[in-house]
């Protein structure tokens, strides 16, 4: 029963926090504030170990669907993923209920400098793997802070907030 209680009370606070993220996308826009959501994708098929590109599980679906309902407030500009299925499923529902494209990506060949430049002032979603997200984060404040996520770790949300020469993140966890 605690734990209900606790996860209700978290899911308030998280949702709450995303609504006040779009109250102020248009004040961030003018500002050149640039946010960055990032998420590893959704539990993937694990039955044939041979597969490189799994779908994702019912149980990964049912995690996407989730990550849209969290994410319905947050006025994102644009969704990448990179190029693999159960990234781009992760993706799909987000990036269809705020009616965009998604955006493939390279995390090892992505240049940050020019990434950066063209989100500017932007709500961006990304969404990687256990290795490339926090890399990705990484890169983005210019730290080494994180370390890939475990293997059984499907719920990590880092947001990340540029705004000038300010960087700061926060690291969330959504089950």
């Amino acid at each position: 029963m605690k734990k209900n209680i606790l996860f209700v009370l978290s899911l308030f606070l998280v949702v709450n926090c995303f609504a006040q993220e779009g109250k102020e996308s248009k004040k961030e826009r003018e500002t050149g504030t640039s946010v960055y959501y990032l998420i590893r994708h959704a539990e993937k098929d694990r039955s044939d170990k041979s597969n490189k590109n799994p779908d994702l599980t019912k149980q990964g679906h049912n995690r996407a669907e989730y990550w849209a309902s969290v994410f319905k407030k947050v006025p994102f500009d644009a969704v990448y993923s990179t190029n693999y299925n159960r990234t781009k499923q992760t993706a799909k529902p987000t990036a269809k209920a705020h009616e965009l494209e998604i955006k493939t990506y390279n995390p090892f060949g992505i240049k940050m400098d020019d990434f950066l430049k063209e989100t500017k002032g932007q709500t961006v979603l990304i969404v990687g793997h256990s290795n490339t997200t926090p890399n990705f984060v990484n890169r983005l404040i210019q730290r080494e802070n994180y370390e890939p996520i475990k293997d059984d770790n499907n719920g990590n949300l880092y947001i990340v907030t540029i705004s000038g020469d300010s960087k700061t993140v926060q690291l969330l966890t959504v089950n």
